[in-house]
């Protein structure tokens, strides 16, 4: 232990401006937004677990404690596998949370396609207005929208339609007694691209409100594990919900949820300029030729 304390003070000693900046700062941001990403979850209490477990270490070799000492060395040298394997949800989510942010910065830098941000326009007002005409029938419907976590494993376990977004083709999919109904839809780009989807359960499902169902459940356990922005109709009153970042707002009318809608997924226009300045047309998703023939057929079929 007196080894490791002066070890850190030659380290000290030694200290330059490059490595404060190029080695000590990066790591405590990466050490600071893992611990955001795994609060209020296992892992948390894993943290604190082994913390617990070093202090021990230190502890028993301080007051040469041998065979605690021992335990608790050994303990640490066998936890990595053992961390690994018990927590593997954990582990998987908050990689899938970390690749999300890398995502979202990727997006501030190069923007926004076009052609997508236009898909958008049209889809939010039939998006709204297939929910306010569900939510007046009492018709249950999930409908997630994809943003920066893209969600390859819902839409596998789902039908694939990648079709234009209308209020008819919501109503037709979330009709009781459909084959789609049963599920969610997942929105990307602007196209409704797939229905029928199956969503995980809620990370602490023990503290959700007792009162909200089963569609409401999976939307807050979708916020969890994703960026994505679920909206809930409920069966029983008709409520519009929105859940978002794990947490349900309720009472959404049709004017407050395109509202919402629009404020996170169409970017202002200073954003879009901005951002066609900053953009490399080999990091632009699909074809651009192909999408802009696309809008000109949909564009003439209106």
């Amino acid at each position: 232990m007196l080894d490791f304390i002066n070890d850190i003070f030659n380290v000290l000693k030694t200290l330059q401006l490059k490595d404060i900046f190029l080695d000590i700062l990066p790591l405590t941001v990466i050490i600071y937004l893992l611990l955001r990403l795994i609060r209020e979850t296992r892992a948390a209490q894993l943290l604190k677990g082994i913390a617990l477990l070093i202090i021990v270490w230190a502890l028993s070799d301080l007051a040469d404690l041998k065979a605690i000492h021992f335990l608790a060395d050994t303990t640490i040298k066998a936890g990595a596998v053992v961390i690994v394997v018990i927590f593997q949800p954990e582990l998987r989510r908050i990689l899938e949370r970390f690749g999300q942010s890398t995502s979202s910065i990727t997006r501030m830098a190069f923007g926004e396609d076009e052609t997508v941000i236009a898909r958008w326009e049209r889809a939010i007002p039939a998006t709204v207005a297939a929910v306010t005409q569900l939510s007046k029938t009492n018709t249950g419907a999930l409908i997630i929208i994809e943003r920066s976590t893209m969600l390859g494993e819902q839409l596998r376990n789902g039908t694939i339609l990648k079709a234009r977004a209308s209020a008819e083709l919501f109503g037709t999919i979330f009709f009781p007694k459909t084959p789609l109904h049963d599920g969610a839809v997942v929105m990307r780009d602007g196209y409704i691209w797939a229905a029928a989807c199956f969503l995980p359960k809620p990370q602490k499902e023990e503290l959700i409100d007792k009162h909200l169902g089963s569609r409401h459940r999976a939307a807050i356990g979708m916020s969890e594990n994703s960026d994505a922005i679920i909206i809930v109709v409920s069966e029983e009153t008709g409520q519009i919900s929105v859940a978002r970042d794990g947490k349900i707002k309720r009472d959404y009318t049709p004017d407050s949820l395109e509202e919402y809608l629009r404020s996170l997924l169409i970017p202002a226009e200073d954003d879009i300029f901005h951002s066609r300045k900053r953009r490399f047309s080999f990091l632009r998703r699909g074809n651009v030729k192909a999408e802009e023939e696309e809008e000109k057929k949909w564009r003439n079929i209106q």
